[in-house]
């Protein structure tokens, strides 16, 4: 395969990556913005958030499914055809239900994009060395994007105009498209498209199951937890787990070799995978609210306080394949765990009095340690074989969503709590909310903290192929004879 060619497709992966990703960010510090050009409602304000985010997770096994059967380079050019038209309908939408719907459809996009970007690289790069460097990229420029996308939606909607959040999605889904086509080429065309292979049964219930449990955990706060229909939304989603379960047992052809759940690499991955998400979007929410209503920060200011440690993160990342190659996967996540647990554990020490300075450096720590969780991804698409790498990725980013929307919905149920207790004590409202967050982020880093010497049973005994260096590294040569991490059972 032509060299240059896998590296554009790199760039495109990448740039399919950071597009659906800042999407799922981009909007919330734009809210105010939309809420007034368009005189939205209060629910209608939740659901241009909400809608996209309940797709998106809801089809992400079907996008993967898809992208194994009917092949990842059709899967993805198809998922840019209506990710990107989609962003420009929400850009110029003149009316709420406009926009909802066009946010709706953006995540049907996104969920056909995700997992068959993300598929593309094991079959691109089949050198374990080169795929590791390209994971490594690709997660760069996610974790990158976690933080542009609070800072790009602020400056836009302050400096231009709320649309153009959309829109910017219009050229960059063009590019991406144009570089797939040229670049994402000489793949397998999936294993034969048929109604049996598709596995609708599965298809059904995976996405009733996601549909549900993502409502229930997005809607939860704001009905109530023990409201009928989040109690019933979570019954729907464990009667569609259940029936997902019978479905794969009884499918000549099943998305997911249901005894891979008893395999310790994969659901052990997968967990400490959760458990970097709930960390990652946790901090992102709540330390955000912190930084306007205790320090004063206006929205912009907020997300462009999380922009270093992005950075940290995003170049970390890439080099993390290195660190595994000395280390072993299960040490470097279980440090990189344990580091982000640390560094939660230390912004909760900030506080009153206090100011950005100081968070700075546990910002920092946080960055580097959520950098070295990349060799996960390597050792979860490896799981599987190559024929499933859609649903292995789909599967990858169905833990991250999920566990990234428990860490907002479970932290945010305990900082409420404490909040309540603390105005009810006579605490003043300020007050009240800084003891609050600051007890929060020591349940989260205790909850992180769990992720480290869970990797270091589920990862142990893998080694981890070295990512190429310079030309004459003397180090490379001492490499070249390891093996591939192979799941242990």
């Amino acid at each position: 395969m032509n060299d240059s060619r896998r590296w554009i497709a790199l760039v495109a992966v990448a740039l399919a990556t950071f597009m659906t990703y800042l999407d799922n960010n981009v909007v919330n510090v734009a809210l105010p913005s939309i809420q007034r050009d368009l005189g939205l409602t209060l629910s209608g304000l939740e659901w241009i958030v909400s809608g996209y985010i309940l797709v998106f997770a809801g089809l992400l096994l079907v996008g993967g499914r898809l992208a194994d059967v009917f092949g990842v380079r059709r899967t993805l050019l198809a998922g840019l055809a209506v990710f990107t038209p989609s962003s420009l309908a929400a850009g110029l939408a003149g009316s709420q239900e406009v926009l909802i719907a066009a946010r709706a459809v953006q995540g049907v996009g996104a969920a056909l994009v995700t997992p068959a970007a993300l598929a593309v690289l094991p079959a691109m790069f089949p050198d374990p060395r080169e795929r590791t460097l390209a994971v490594g990229v690709w997660g760069g420029v996610g974790a990158l994007a976690l933080a542009v996308g609070p800072f790009t939606g602020g400056v836009l909607s302050e400096q231009a105009h709320w649309g153009w959040i959309f829109l910017i999605n219009v050229p960059i889904g063009a590019v991406t498209a144009a570089l797939a086509l040229v670049s994402v080429r000489g793949l397998p065309a999936g294993g034969g498209a048929s109604w049996r292979r598709l596995d609708p049964a599965g298809l059904a219930a995976s996405a009733t199951a996601l549909f549900a449990l993502t409502f229930a955990l997005i809607e939860g706060e704001s009905r109530g937890w023990t409201s009928a229909v989040i109690l019933g939304s979570f019954a729907v989603a464990a009667l569609g787990a259940a029936l997902f379960v019978l479905a794969e047992r009884r499918a000549a052809d099943p998305m997911i070799d249901l005894s891979l759940g008893r395999d310790r690499v994969f659901a052990g991955g997968l967990a400490a995978m959760g458990l970097w998400a709930f960390g990652i979007f946790g901090v992102y929410f709540f330390t955000a609210l912190y930084l306007q209503n205790s320090l004063g920060f206006t929205p912009t200011e907020s997300g462009a306080g999380f922009i270093p440690m992005a950075l940290v993160m995003a170049v970390a990342a890439p080099l993390s394949g290195r660190v595994a190659a000395r280390l072993g996967p299960a040490v470097t996540v279980a440090a990189g765990l344990a580091l982000m647990a640390v560094a939660v554990g230390g912004v909760s020490t900030v506080g009153a009095g206090d100011g950005y300075l100081d968070l700075l450096p546990w910002f920092l720590l946080f960055g580097l340690g959520g950098g070295l969780l990349l060799p996960l991804t390597d050792v979860i698409l490896g799981v599987l074989p190559p024929d499933r790498a859609g649903v292995a990725s789909g599967t990858l980013n169905v833990s991250r969503e999920v566990f990234g929307l428990l860490g907002i919905t479970v932290l945010g149920a305990v900082l409420n709590s404490r909040q309540s207790d603390g105005v009810h004590d006579g605490l003043a409202p300020p007050v009240a909310f800084l003891d609050a967050y600051q007890f929060t982020l020591v349940v989260g880093a205790l909850i992180v903290a769990v992720g480290a010497p869970l990797s270091l049973w589920a990862l142990r005994g893998l080694r981890a192929v070295p990512v190429p260096g310079p030309a004459g590294d003397p180090g490379q040569a001492e490499d070249a004879d390891r093996p591939v991490p192979q799941p242990a059972s």
